[in-house]
């Protein structure tokens, strides 16, 4: 598997928002291999349409991030279909990049799903999509905002989410980019959205000091690291009326026929919780 390496530009992206093209290039990967974990069939058009070629020679940490993305991708796929089987018909993916979920998972009849990124992301999108001719699945909000600043709760609720119903929610490979200071903004803002019954999926906190040490293959993804809220990020959780499980890296991997050999004891596993 190769992995990511900085790319041409399908626009005015920021630096964080380019690497939704990195991750999309690992889920086309994944969907042309035999036996591979989910199908998107509409990752490599993506890549396409940015222009996108590999980078350097993959070291270790590139090849397991891209091993970690495979994973995440496949078990937030079921962990959002888990909630929707159980009843919750409204799905949020804060900072949704090119996730293409709406239109590849098989959703249930009334679910809807909000989508949130900055403009240059979701125009991106739409352009690539349209030229597929892609329809969604489930009935689709994506909302342009700034989950680090302004009123995004209300632009959610603007949209039709209902705060009394609960809601399923998708943080996918964000925390790791935000300040203690954002991430925690986010977390305040989304609790308040949050009915009880809610749930919450993104990975666990992890202390990135020395992610991707001696592996330059990365240094374009972990320079923009900042951590979030690290290590206590479930703790954060737990003081603020979520119940939170872990699921280690290695257990989610056996669950889906994967070892996990990868290097980077940074890359935990994912949090799973539910507003009480």
């Amino acid at each position: 598997m190769t992995t990511p390496g900085p790319m041409a530009t399908p626009g005015p992206l920021n630096p964080v928002s380019r690497t939704a093209l990195s991750v999309a290039h690992v889920r086309a990967l994944e969907s042309e291999r035999p036996g591979g974990l989910f199908t998107d069939p509409y990752a490599r058009a993506f890549v396409t349409a940015a222009g996108y070629t590999p980078g350097r020679q993959p070291g270790p940490y590139a090849l397991s991030l891209a091993n970690y993305a495979v994973i995440r991708t496949r078990f937030y796929d079921d962990y959002l279909l888990g909630a929707v089987a159980d009843g919750i018909r409204q799905v949020v993916l804060p900072a949704a990049g090119l996730d293409t979920r709406a239109y590849r998972l098989p959703w249930p009849d009334g679910v809807r799903l909000y989508e949130l990124d900055l403009p240059p992301v979701l125009e991106f999108k739409e352009r690539v999509l349209a030229g597929q001719g892609a329809g969604p699945r489930c009935e689709r909000a994506a909302l342009d905002v700034d989950l680090t600043g302004g009123d995004w709760g209300s632009r959610l609720a603007a949209a039709g989410f209902d705060r009394e119903a609960p809601s399923a929610w998708l943080v996918e490979g964000l925390f790791v980019y935000l300040t203690g200071e954002q991430a925690a903004g986010l977390l305040d803002t989304l609790g308040g959205l949050a009915a009880p019954g809610s749930r919450l999926a993104h990975e666990r906190g992890r202390d990135v000091s020395a992610a991707g040490a001696g592996d330059p293959s990365v240094a374009h993804l972990t320079s923009l690291w900042k951590g979030g809220l690290g290590t206590g990020l479930g703790d954060w959780l737990g003081r603020h009326g979520w119940h939170v499980e872990t699921h280690p890296l290695d257990a989610v991997a056996a669950r889906y026929g994967r070892s996990w050999s990868g290097t980077g004891p940074d890359m935990a596993g994912f949090h799973l919780s539910t507003r009480g």
